[in-house]
């Protein structure tokens, strides 16, 4: 079996992708065809002995689309150009217009509008209007027609199928009173040009909507790939030449300066330091590397240069890898189905069918043409699928709207579906339920004050986030603390300084030690605070120990109260960090976590997602690092927090700007009230024409009832369509 990846284009709706997989799997050698509708990409398996790209081609050109290989990523990113919505913007100044002329005058008679287009003084004239503001729009939303009706003539009708009908079941009946109003005036009230252009311009709003979404997607993988450097320092002897980072081999030694970013993993050969992993592990404390350790490239080197020997170049790095996985997920993570899609294959070809069946039954009843003209242009009139339409996205759009203004960014309506369904929250640790920035959490000396200010003055130097949160806390309890005699950073044991002819001690146990200092005064407190995951460091002066210092990333003020109210919704808490077990374990704790896992790499992190998914069903992420991509792309819903990197943001489905892990409860609660509204949208459109369209079939007529009039059905539409947005601007007034 082979597997092959193709690009599909012209789709646009889970009825689309769903003929393009349904074409596709019934050819004899393919074993297995997945479609994604937001990549527009096809995976599929098959036996190359039986069946190939020709048969591909064939098949999917006969349902109305178009195939073509993979691009590789970067390409596509590069091509694509984010294209200004001028057309929508015409689109909506037009129909604007057409409300104001023709509804505007039905609700407010003195609404003042020219001679030739009022509905009373020149109702020809006010027809023609329309027909002038309707027509450009039905111009900017052609694909809706030319995709609609040559979808429904291939037996694979869509939403743009239903808008298509619709529309031009409006717009066709319309032009047919416009020439009756020469003789009957009143014929002006059977007009439905202004239904034509609003429907067709939101429902390309959402369009736009959707394109945006898909560029963001892209936009992960171009930053992920930006993190590799262009340029690497080849050393040739002892002279360091640039060369571009693609032409790097293995085994090639290379310089990689303070402040620069690994180009490729390696293992340090020369040289020692700190390294910012933070890009893979999450954790906010570099991690020092001495000869003979392992650097990732996309890593940051923080002082001292290294040399190192290349291991892993291009595609089998570890960030090449973690971009795969990203990319690997992302096409395979399935949209959401619309229910009006599902419907849509067999509501168009049902009410085309009814309205010829009910036109024909009349005729052979003895009516004449023009009352079976009447009785087919009242059911198509009537079934323009205006409210089914409107269910969706205007639900989805007050929902995002909400959101937005409570701090809650919603990349697509498929986002907001699926969240109301998630059954487990995974968050990261670091910069996500923590601060992300390692503080001071306890001071355990007989003098305080003094213990403090020798760490601070000892530290003085040091760019170290141990260091900085030392200096700040001084600094907070404003104490003065000068710059030492002498200093020396012992690499991996900590600093030994001179001030005032005092000599200080601060690190690790070892260091005092090795000094002669005795510790064991406060050796039972820093197994304590080592215990609650906290960084400790002892503090001795002039041959005496004077205290411990502990520092930790803290939980911010409001990850507690956010796994309460998820638990309280039914919802399954886990604490996922590449953090040590005793520090995610004692975190854990604090929060109430279900599960706590810790240790855990990248790639462990969406095996993880993908373990939980199979356990429970469907999982949300919710983290802040480049780390964290993978997982976010892994699960069902990624959800961001706005502090967090760049990549975690566009890989991620939602966005927490105000960085507070209670609206993850929030976007929950908003997807649920957002699901509830447009399950009620859809049922009051489905329901509106089960019963109206048997009564424009003249259904009542057969027992002597009345007849109903395309006006009254236009009528009728409009007010299903006012009832499925007023239901919708309901949400607005919700409390998350």
């Amino acid at each position: 079996m082979k597997t092959e990846t193709y690009i599909i284009t012209g789709m646009h709706c889970a009825a689309c992708s769903g003929a393009v997989q349904r074409v596709v799997s019934r050819l004899n050698g393919v074993n297995e065809c997945e479609v994604n509708l937001m990549t527009e990409k096809m995976t599929v398996s098959y036996d190359e002995n039986v069946t190939g790209l020709t048969d591909f081609e064939r098949v999917i050109t006969k349902a109305g689309f178009g195939i073509r290989e993979d691009i590789p990523i970067t390409a596509a990113v590069a091509d694509e150009k984010e294209k200004k919505p001028y057309g929508l913007i015409l689109a909506g100044v037009f129909s604007a217009l057409l409300l104001y002329v023709s509804m505007g005058q039905m609700f407010f008679s003195s609404l003042p509008v020219p001679f030739f287009c009022h509905i009373e003084k020149c109702p020809l004239g006010f027809a023609i209007t329309q027909i002038a503001l309707c027509v450009p729009v039905m111009v900017i939303g052609y694909k809706f027609f030319t995709v609609g009706f040559s979808s429904l003539f291939r037996g694979n009708p869509n939403m743009d199928t239903l808008v298509a009908v619709g529309s031009t079941a409006s717009f066709i009946y319309s032009i047919v009173q416009t020439f009756a109003v020469a003789s009957d005036p009143h014929a002006v009230h059977n007009l439905y040009f202004e239904s034509v252009a609003v429907v067709i311009t939101l429902v390309k709003l959402g369009k736009y909507f959707e394109s945006r979404s898909k560029r963001k997607t892209a936009g992960a993988i171009k930053r992920l790939m930006a993190l590799t450097p262009e340029v690497s320092h080849l050393m040739t002897g002892d002279i360091a030449t640039d060369i571009p980072t693609a032409t790097v081999r293995v085994d090639d030694i290379l310089l990689v300066k303070p402040g620069e970013k690994f180009p490729v993993d390696g293992v340090i050969v020369k040289g020692n330091g700190t390294v910012d992993e933070s890009m893979l592990t999450g954790e906010s404390m570099p991690v020092e590397k001495n000869v003979g350790d392992e650097v990732t490239g996309g890593s940051l080197n923080q002082n001292n240069a290294l040399y190192i020997k290349a291991t892993r170049v291009g595609k089998d790095t570890v960030l090449a890898g973690i971009i795969t996985f990203v990319e690997n997920a992302q096409s395979k993570k399935a949209p959401v189905s619309k229910l009006a899609d599902k419907v849509a294959g067999v509501f168009v070809p049902t009410v085309m069918l009814i309205s010829v069946l009910s036109a024909a039954a009349w005729l052979i009843a003895g009516e004449d043409i023009s009352f079976a003209v009447r009785i087919f242009t009242a059911v198509l009139v009537i079934a323009c699928p205006c409210a089914l339409g409107l269910a969706t996205p205007t639900a989805v759009m007050v929902g995002t709207g909400l959101g937005a203004s409570n701090g809650i960014l919603i990349k697509s309506g498929e986002a907001l579906e699926t969240t109301h369904n998630i059954k487990v929250a995974v968050f990261d640790k670091t910069g996500t339920v923590t601060v992300g920035k390692p503080a001071v959490t306890d001071i355990v000396a007989d003098d305080k004050d003094k213990a403090l200010l020798y760490a601070a003055v000892c530290e003085y130097t040091s760019d170290h986030p141990v260091a900085q949160a030392i200096r700040t806390y001084a600094s907070q309890k404003e104490l003065v603390f000068p710059s030492p005699d002498t200093a020396e950073n012992i690499t991996g044991m900590g600093v030994v300084c001179t001030y005032e002819g005092v000599q200080i001690s601060v690190g690790k146990k070892t260091l005092l030690e090795k000094h002669g200092i005795d510790t064991s005064a406060y050796d039972r407190d820093a197994s304590r605070l080592a215990g609650e995951g906290k960084t400790v460091m002892y503090i001795g002066a002039d041959k005496k120990a004077l205290g411990v210092i502990a520092v930790a990333d803290e939980l911010k003020e409001t990850s507690p109260e956010a796994f309460a109210r998820l638990k309280s919704m039914g919802i399954k808490t886990v604490l996922l960090s590449g953090d040590n077990r005793v520090c995610a374990e004692h975190v854990g704790g604090l929060l109430g976590a279900d599960k706590v896992y810790a240790e855990v790499l990248p790639e462990g992190k969406a095996d993880v997602i993908a373990e939980l998914k199979s356990l429970y069903g469907e999982v949300m992420m919710v983290g802040d690092g480049i780390n964290d991509a993978p997982a976010l792309a892994a699960a069902d819903i990624g959800c961001a927090v706005g502090s967090g990197s760049d990549i975690a943001i566009d890989s991620a489905d939602i966005v927490l700007m105000k960085n507070d892990p209670v609206d993850v409860a929030r976007a929950v609660r908003l997807s649920k009230l957002t699901m509830r509204t447009i399950k009620q949208n859809l049922f009051w459109a489905f329901c509106y024409n089960v019963i109206c369209i048997p009564v424009a079939a003249g259904l009542l007529h057969i027992f002597g009832g009345p007849l109903l009039n395309p006006m009254l059905a236009g009528l009728a539409m409009s007010c299903s369509s006012v009832c499925v947005v007023t239901n919708a601007l309901r949400l607005r007034g919700k409390k998350l």
